[in-house]
């Protein structure tokens, strides 16, 4: 057995080089109780190894946030993830890289220390079994020293999905302690809905006043009242609304 496979070090990756096409907005610097996802993921990342990087893109080097914390430069620019997985590795291949997106705000210490101790050190990777199709989620998890030959082999294939990596590679796959705490932010509507359970003080609010009518206006004792919502929609707004009515009656 070699010193890679019986005492690799942990390095944490953070990836942090998308491009946020369909947020259309820079993921990391998304903001949960006063700090931005990036710091907070890369905390939870150095809490839990013994060395953490962040992956990004070249142009991004000197981006305000990202400068704050060490790089590891991605050398492709059409490989997505994996480019910072490949990055990684070529950089430090004796270390095993717990590899983490950096819009994943429900994660936790608990969920990674669970990953760690329980990672298969002689297979190619351990992973968590998604909640939603039962397949490998390859942005929260720990690729030992031996994946990096495959893993460039199949980059060097023309394929660029660590996903499809692991499902060949049969990697270890193990339950998450926690059904959300894997689910991502990839919208503005995800984001909406994180921050309704991560920091709702800091959802902004509006007042809007509803008026009653006839029978309601009897039972309310009042013509109309003010109330402050949380609602970004008219359909949202509405809802507010009935459920105020229904308190009344």
């Amino acid at each position: 057995m070699t010193l890679a496979q019986s005492e690799a070090p942990v390095f944490g990756l953070l990836l942090a080089g998308g491009r946020s096409s369909r947020m259309r907005r820079d993921k990391a610097a998304l903001e949960y109780r006063g700090r931005t996802q990036l710091e907070d993921a890369y905390d939870l990342l150095a809490s839990v190894t013994q060395r953490a990087f962040v992956s990004v893109r070249p142009d991004q080097m000197n981006e305000p946030l990202r400068q704050r914390f060490p790089q590891i430069v991605d050398e492709h620019t059409d490989l997505g993830p994996l480019a910072g997985i490949l990055a990684a590795q070529r950089a430090h291949p004796d270390a095993a890289w717990l590899v983490l997106a950096c819009d994943l705000p429900f994660l936790d210490t608990a969920v990674l220390r669970h990953l760690l101790e329980r990672r298969d050190r002689q297979g190619y990777a351990t992973a968590f079994r998604s909640t939603h199709d039962g397949l490998p989620e390859p942005l929260c998890a720990v690729y030992e020293p031996k994946s990096a030959a495959p893993l460039a082999r199949f980059a060097t294939g023309g394929k660029s999905c660590p996903r499809k990596f692991l499902i060949e590679h049969q990697a270890t796959l193990l339950e998450p302690l926690r059904a959300e705490a894997l689910d991502n932010v990839n919208s503005t509507t995800d984001y909406w809905t994180s921050m309704q359970a991560l920091s709702p003080e800091a959802l902004p609010s509006r007042s809007v006043r509803v008026q009653y009518f006839a029978l309601l206006r009897e039972q309310a004792g009042r013509s109309e009242e003010t109330l402050t919502t949380v609602a970004r929609t008219l359909r949202e707004g509405r809802a507010s609304g009935e459920r105020a009515c229904m308190e009344v009656q």
